[in-house]
């Protein structure tokens, strides 16, 4: 199996095709990347800017270059040595557009009869033999109407298309119905992806579906374009490790990793045909190594405060989880129930599905694999239990336990692809915005009550992730994550200076008032966090959409289904204050004076990190530079290559040269020298300032990170600290010169180093 040194994530587009791709490869190579890590690639609905809602399986997608700009790519990077990685979606395909997407359209036509029906997971007896289409807005079903089509008679809903089944005339005879939109919480009969209704799962378990879908893929492997493939989402999967091992024998064993979230204290299962996760858990890891555990208990004060009341976050994410069970994810838990009563119908429904409510609510990891990880639903059914004490059905445990305890049953397999769903929508999309104590946690795959790691503990995770997952991929930044990497350097600033910024907050909150003060709190960190003297001019559109996403997506006073207009006001009065107030500029300016030098310190640290630990690296479009990204879609925003491409030449300057320069020279000592990057041992320091600094030797190349750098100016500098280097004369590839175990002498240029022996640079 080849092995990539590291990758570079690209977001195809129709904009950015594959030959524009091909085209910035050389600019790849030059940076030090060895693989080129490409966005979905299949055809997806027209327009996407995504890839992730697949409408062919049997084909690259013709607005992203086809199959002819693959060929171009793949041409390009074996010119150039590199490998190439696609990210693949198994879980779902796109149905915004059915006419698009041939296998829907044709079931919405043939119903159970056509070729395609078992493909989608539908519970054709929950709808009557219909499935139900959640399209229609509130009173507007006389839009619904028959008019010809390209081929015929179809039935149309604005300028949605959908098809007439053969020989029938009236919108009764369909194998479908266009119903409320308002229905899709409670009665889809179609699996979805999350609770997104254009989204319709596939059931990949079914040996035909998966040579269909994967078809194009093989013909990938066959004919050498593509060498990894990143899998989207295996836990919506009927069995991930199954399907890994088929997909092990479509591609000959080649290079896979998972989109696969762990929670902390969890273990990915060692027996999946994968090199490793696609880098949360890594990115969770720098993050705490580099927060200050002593911000702790006052910004636990500050949140406190803000909300007029303690915040226990168990017990709050597992009462979000049970609003989502109990309110957009409902569908799902009712299908669970039908799936128990055709087992044992002798308790009611209601008294089940507010078991099974619960019981997902209670769920500590995103998913178990039964018969693996039976102790997670051990777990859960005691949580659940306690919180069910008010039913009044005495046997609704006697008879979910074995029914969901048992990896046979059609219940307990759908229980464990929904309890992923409803971790994901309650906690990483609603309380991720809604607690604020420090929002450089809040991010995927991290669990925000766990504040900060120190050194050894960092130590520890790296040498056990070097044993058992040496592959695995690292990284800061993904189109995932909910703030680019150093939005989240400069908001870890704030756990170092406490005060500083309550007294900052109280101001904001003052001259801009917000109606939730906690809100308040997560927005300016927001803006605290984008707001750089390089911000450029459509960060008051890029705040506003921030804005709007993270407080519909907290739900707690207004929602995208219905908004308050007068709480969006008044947080979007917020953020043009932002531009508008002389004041609040100014005390913006006061706090970024006290953040930028060290949220610098721990961009540069978090970086290095990141590109020297154990795993393969990879580096998000554009994150060689600052990346002040917020949530997406504002993270895939176009990347201007050739301005970073200039500054690597030397042609341009930029504010983030020396991030570009640590990345550039990491990578490239990566790819060239990979001998020096085969093992961890922690590099310990001495001296009075012992505790700023994370080293480790990975076997040759040593790398050294500053962290918690205010509390480091604070006690007068490094001092007399020094590190405890292997023997050997060794040089720092960052500044080129003989470096020295005194700290201040090692960091006086820049906040890293990257050390090899003199007779190796």
């Amino acid at each position: 199996m080849r092995v990539p040194v590291s990758t570079y994530r690209l977001q195809v587009t129709p904009e950015f095709d594959l030959f524009e791709a091909a085209r910035r490869l050389p600019y790849l190579h030059d940076l030090g990347v060895d693989w080129v890590y490409l966005s979905p690639i299949l055809a997806s609905e027209p327009g996407s800017q995504h890839g992730y809602d697949v409408v062919r399986f049997d084909r690259v997608d013709p607005q992203r270059g086809g199959p002819e700009g693959l060929a171009a790519l793949s041409a390009e990077a074996r010119r150039l040595g590199m490998g190439v990685l696609v990210d693949i979606v198994p879980n779902h395909v796109g149905i915004a557009t059915p006419a698009e997407n041939p296998w829907w359209w044709d079931v919405l036509r043939l119903g159970r009869d056509s070729e395609h029906a078992s493909a989608f997971d539908v519970d054709w007896a929950a709808g009557d033999g219909r499935i139900l289409v959640p399209v229609v807005g509130d009173g507007d079903e006389g839009s619904i109407r028959i008019e010809s089509g390209p081929e015929g008679p179809e039935v149309r809903y604005h300028d949605q298309r959908f098809p007439m089944a053969p020989g029938t005339t009236t919108l009764e005879e369909q194998h479908y119905e266009l119903v409320s939109w308002r229905r899709a919480d409670t009665d889809l009969n179609y699996r979805r992806f999350f609770a997104v209704n254009t989204l319709a799962a596939v059931r990949v378990e079914d040996p035909e579906v998966f040579a269909e879908t994967h078809a194009e893929i093989r013909r990938w492997f066959t004919e050498g374009l593509v060498d990894g493939l990143r899998v989207d989402h295996p836990d919506g999967l009927r069995f991930p490790g199954r399907y890994l091992d088929d997909l092990a024998d479509l591609t000959g064993g080649a290079y896979v990793l998972v989109e696969k979230i762990l929670e902390p204290g969890e273990d990915l299962p060692r027996d999946w045909a994968t090199a490793g996760t696609t880098g949360y858990d890594a990115l969770a890891q720098i993050d705490r190594v580099l927060t200050d555990p002593a911000g702790e208990k006052p910004l636990d004060a500050l949140e406190t405060k803000l909300r007029g009341g303690w915040l226990h976050w168990p017990t709050y994410v597992e009462a979000t989880k049970l609003r989502v069970a109990h309110g957009i994810l409902n569908a799902e838990v009712r299908r669970i129930v039908r799936e128990v009563r055709r087992v044992d119908d002798s308790v009611p429904a209601g008294a089940l599905e507010d078991a099974v409510a619960h019981l997902l609510a209670a769920f500590p990891v995103y998913r178990s694999y039964l018969p693996q990880g039976r102790e997670h639903l051990d777990e859960a059914l005691e949580t659940a239990r306690i919180g069910t004490q008010h039913l009044e059905e005495p046997r609704v445990w006697e008879v979910l336990e074995p029914i969901l305890s048992d990896p046979w049953t059609q219940a307990a397999r759908r229980f464990q692809q929904t309890s992923g769903m409803v971790m994901a929508k309650g906690v990483e999309d609603c309380a991720f915005y809604r607690w604020s104590r420090l929002t450089s946690l809040n991010e995927v795959g991290g669990d925000p009550s766990v504040f900060a790691i120190d050194v050894d503990d960092f130590h520890h995770a790296m040498t056990v992730r070097q044993r058992d997952w040496p592959h695995a991929m690292t990284t800061l930044s993904t189109h995932d994550t909910k703030r680019g990497e150093d939005v989240r350097a400069r908001i870890t600033v704030l756990a170092e200076i406490p005060d500083v910024w309550e007294a900052a907050l109280d101001e904001l909150l003052r001259l801009a008032p917000v109606p939730d003060p906690a809100f308040g709190s997560l927005l300016w960190q927001a803006v605290l966090g984008a707001w750089t003297p390089d911000h450029g001019p459509d960060l008051p559109q890029r705040l506003h959409g921030y804005a709007e996403k993270a407080m519909r997506e907290a739900g707690d006073h207004t929602t995208w289904t219905a908004p308050d207009q007068e709480y969006e006001a008044a947080v979007h009065a917020a953020v043009d204050s932002v531009f508008e107030s002389a004041e609040v500029q100014q005390v913006l300016a006061g706090l970024a004076a006290r953040v930028d030098e060290p949220g610098r310190s721990n961009a540069l640290a978090a970086k290095l990190l990141a590109l020297t630990m154990p795993g393969v690296p990879d580096v998000y479009q554009g994150s060689e530079l600052w990346e002040t990204s917020l949530v997406d879609p504002d993270n895939r925003r176009p990347v201007d290559f050739d301005h970073r491409a200039a500054v690597l030449a030397g042609e341009e300057g930029d504010d983030a040269v020396d991030k570009l320069h640590v990345t550039c020279a990491a990578l490239t000592l990566r790819r060239e020298r990979p001998d020096l990057f085969t093992s961890y041992a922690p590099v310990l320091a001495e001296g009075p300032a012992a505790d700023h600094v994370v080293a480790f030797d990975r076997g040759g190349a040593v790398a050294v990170a500053t962290r918690l750098p205010v509390g480091l100016a604070a006690a007068g500098g490094w001092g007399d600290t020094t590190l405890t280097l292997p023997p050997g004369a060794w040089r720092d590839v960052l500044t080129g010169t003989p470096a020295t175990p005194w700290l201040a002498d090692l960091l006086r240029d820049l906040p890293v180093a990257l050390l090899v022996r003199e007779d190796t640079a």
